[in-house]
């Protein structure tokens, strides 16, 4: 007897059908797995035998061929055992159940336990788009498929709670539904009040916020460079529905979403050791995997000591930074991760770290610092639109009683400029000034005559780069948002060329 039964697979960030095909008949008894199964796949033959005789269930002798459809494409993972169960008991006339408008997924323990699995989320969301009706998955993944409208979602425990609500018995399954005020639960635990004096930088990432630039702080150790990143994401505008979608994607994908929390409601915050591979911060694996340049998509990627990275980990970041997306190809398929990011980097200015320091002396020659400087090549400080100095905090910054202000009001003047650039790009592909293309800085970015002139003789006496002109006609596009002015005008120009530090440096002025 042939039976078909409806599960789902991944390929990167999407799902996809998996047809489980079970063809039960009379002969030399066989238990074969067929359409391109990696190993932990063909381990399921010895799960589901096991699971089968432990729930009470006869695994009838026979010739059983399972083929897993499209054949073309590799599976990965432990998504189908309890398919493949199922559709056993059919085939052997253990079960009559009509499974036609339903989806299973679930990994099985040799006792018939159906176990939690990564990537619940995005298969939920295939399966609606393909017309199912109900979607069986772990107990643990319910919440996460939940979130998901449209389809009806059963957390399944066990073999023998799933067989007896197939046959139409009195066990019911637990039928999830999502609670919306988990969205509204946004918290932090710091704040931009608890932060004393560094006003520039302060002000370096409410623009960096409010635009959507890239970051690189420049300071000697215990400056408060690393306190302002895990900061930045309170400033930034709370995530919307879609983009928390987005986010809960990939880390559904990478195991990262936990019962508790299903849905990723904040910003997230990667900030991964110098010492990650090229494969840890792009993805990879022989799953292909996100990296924590995805997992930080729609949020901050902070990467501290950023010279101390590998260099060809630090190159992998152009194109990343450029497009908002990253592909890996691998022998077998090519997979895409949107790494959509704000990315906050943070070095010392010299190997002992008191290069330019107010009180304390260096220790390094010019050219321990200038090789030290090198290791971070131009076309990433490029890509880095803002370069910030991190200046040492003073006692009295420190001692006096002044109340700093919150994040919630420098929130507030993101939001706000962030909602201007909104709607000045509506019906474009982008919605933030660190976005905005080449072609239409004319028409976005509007220069006063005095402000046209002064960047002119900024450009030819810096000998500027073609993209750190447009980086400061974008930061000077934010500065201006910011103060709610249309046009871009001579103190709008003069700060944003405040923050090209690494390139100010070394300009023979």
């Amino acid at each position: 007897m042939l039976c078909r039964v409806s599960s789902m697979g991944l390929l990167g960030l999407s799902a996809y059908e998996v047809v489980v095909e079970v063809d039960f008949s009379t002969g030399l008894p066989t238990f074969e797995l067929v359409g391109l199964a990696d190993t932990a796949v063909k381990e399921s033959k010895e799960r589901v035998r096991t699971s089968l005789k432990n729930c009470g269930f006869l695994f009838k002798s026979g010739r059983i061929i399972i083929n897993l459809a499209p054949a073309d494409i590799k599976k990965v993972g432990p998504f189908y055992d309890l398919p493949i169960l199922l559709g056993i008991l059919i085939a052997s006339g253990q079960l009559q159940a009509d499974l036609k408008d339903s989806c299973f997924i679930g990994e099985l323990s040799l006792g018939g336990e159906v176990r939690r699995l990564f990537g619940v989320l995005p298969m939920v969301i295939h399966a609606k788009e393909k017309g199912f009706k109900r979607i069986f998955v772990p107990m643990e993944n319910l919440k996460e498929a939940s979130i998901v409208k449209g389809i009806d979602c059963f957390g399944v425990e066990n073999v023998e709670d799933i067989v007896c609500f197939l046959n139409g018995e009195t066990k019911r399954l637990t039928k999830g539904s999502f609670d919306e005020s988990v969205f509204e639960n946004e918290k932090f635990n710091v704040d931009f009040s608890e932060v004393k004096g560094q006003c520039m930088a302060k002000r370096a990432l409410e623009i960096a916020a409010a635009g959507g630039h890239n970051l690189l702080l420049i300071g000697p150790p215990g400056s408060g460079k690393s306190m302002l990143a895990k900061r930045l994401p309170t400033i930034l505008p709370k995530l919307d529905f879609k983009e928390a979608i987005e986010v809960t994607n990939i880390h559904s994908i990478a195991g990262k979403v936990t019962k508790e929390n299903p849905l990723i409601c904040v910003r997230p915050f990667c900030a991964p050791h110098h010492s990650i591979s090229t494969a840890g911060l792009s993805g990879g694996g022989s799953s292909v995997r996100p990296g924590e340049i995805s997992m930080a998509h729609n949020g901050v990627l902070f990467l501290d000591e950023f010279p101390e990275f590998k260099r060809d980990v630090k190159e992998i970041l152009r194109q990343p930074m450029e497009d908002g997306i990253i592909t890996l190809t691998r022998a077998h398929l090519s997979v895409s991760y949107p790494c959509s990011c704000l990315v906050v980097a943070a070095m010392n200015p010299c190997p002992c770290g008191y290069f330019g320091h107010p009180t304390r002396s260096c220790s390094c020659s010019e050219t321990k610092v200038l090789k030290y400087l090198s290791k971070v090549s131009g076309p990433i400080l490029d890509r880095l639109d803002i370069h910030v100095d991190v200046e040492p905090v003073e006692f009295s910054s420190l001692s006096e009683n002044i109340e700093e202000e919150p994040s919630s009001v420098i929130r507030a003047r993101v939001i706000k400029a962030r909602d201007i650039q909104k709607k000045r790009y509506e019906g474009l592909s982008f919605s933030c000034n660190a976005k905005l293309e080449s072609k239409y800085l004319r028409k976005f970015c509007k220069l006063s005559d005095s402000a046209k002139i002064m960047l002119e003789e900024v450009f030819v006496k810096c000998c500027m780069s073609a993209r750190t002109y447009d980086k400061i006609l974008k930061i000077a596009r934010t500065i201006a948002d910011l103060e709610g002015s249309e046009n871009i005008k001579d103190e709008h120009i003069a700060e944003a060329v405040q923050y090209r530090t690494m390139d100010r440096k070394y300009w023979k002025i």
